[in-house]
């Protein structure tokens, strides 16, 4: 037990102090000319042997209190790693609070969540569907032990466990358990988008109605928020008036100012990450442009939703080596 008190103390820890990245020599990245891997926190560095343990325990539902729920459950591959719901209910039948967010690129992406500015590694952001409790997601709080026990029970997880953390010992804790789930994750790359090829210098790539969309999300100031290769300034904004049961980064900060404000989504595969808007009332892509301060009007609207259907790369969604595995240890699982 001292074992895992020590871990869930460095766990937490890792949340909440300055993080140094680190190069990952370990990893052969696959990425387009012009993009830098994603930075990794000094001590998870990435090799073969987590992403596969970590790709293990993503589908997993061992991780959470009644063994129903994976980290895949809420994060659907098809789906652009979103999961089609408004919200998604915990374990216990919690309602949910957000919408799934997708995960494509989630390596670059810091901050994690939308309201909540301390949350900035992949590692950290682990412990909020595991054990965070506003709502009940994955409803592992205070079983840290149990799921050390769980996956402990299995042979081949005792060999992954050593095989990816040979220092200490491969060790089973939520150290290590968020250090695999998060090599993973950063390995969610997703660079091959129409719109990418676009960019890259396939004029073929977008036809005209989506290339006249590209040009006015760029007019009509869409593109100051939703910026760069991700798609996001990853600052946080107000688009709606402040809403009781979701009033936004205040609850972090404090501060009046940041009522109702949410960080800024990635727009990457936004075509099949719906619904949406931060608790997925906007069942539409048309109806979340049109909550948007900037008005829309019906002429451009076809334009507009052209590109965003761009914006969805088929091969990330298609990519066997992000889907559930098969085997482990040479067997079926």
């Amino acid at each position: 037990m001292r074992l895992l008190c020590g871990a869930m103390l460095a766990f937490v820890v890792m949340a909440a102090q300055p993080i140094l990245y680190a190069a990952a020599p370990g990893w052969r990245w696959a990425l387009p000319d012009g993009v830098a891997p994603p930075p990794v926190p000094v001590g998870h560095a990435m090799t073969a042997a987590r992403v596969e343990l970590g790709r293990r325990l993503f589908y997993d539902a061992d991780l959470s209190a009644n063994g129903t729920m994976a980290c895949a459950a809420c994060h659907e591959q098809k789906r652009g790693f979103a999961d089609g719901n408004a919200t998604r209910p915990g374990v216990h039948g919690d309602a949910g609070r957000r919408n799934v967010p997708g995960l494509a690129n989630v390596g670059w992406l810091s901050p994690l969540t939308i309201a909540d500015p301390q949350v900035t590694t992949l590692e950290a952001q682990i412990a909020v569907p595991l054990f965070g409790e506003r709502p009940v997601e994955m409803g592992m709080k205070g079983m840290e032990q149990e799921l050390a026990r769980r996956l402990g029970a299995d042979q081949c997880y005792r060999t992954m466990f050593a095989r990816a953390f040979p220092q200490p010992r491969g060790q089973i804790d939520m150290v290590s358990v968020a250090a695999a789930i998060a090599a993973f994750e950063r390995t969610m790359t997703s660079y091959d988008s129409p719109h990418d090829r676009y960019l890259a210098g396939d004029a073929a790539a977008l036809d005209p109605l989506a290339q006249e969309g590209a040009r006015l999300f760029a007019a009509r100031g869409c593109a100051a928020c939703h910026a760069g290769r991700q798609t996001t300034d990853l600052d946080y904004h107000a688009l709606e008036p402040t809403q009781e049961r979701d009033p936004g980064l205040i609850e972090r900060t404090g501060k009046a100012e940041d009522a109702g404000r949410f960080r800024t989504p990635s727009l990457r595969n936004v075509a099949l990450t719906g619904p949406w808007w931060h608790d997925g009332t906007a069942r539409t892509m048309e109806a979340a442009l049109r909550r948007h301060p900037v008005p829309v009007g019906d002429q451009d609207m076809p334009a507009l939703l052209a590109f965003l259907a761009s914006l969805t790369d088929q091969t990330f969604i298609a990519n066997p080596s992000l889907s559930r595995p098969d085997r482990a240890c040479g067997k079926r699982l």
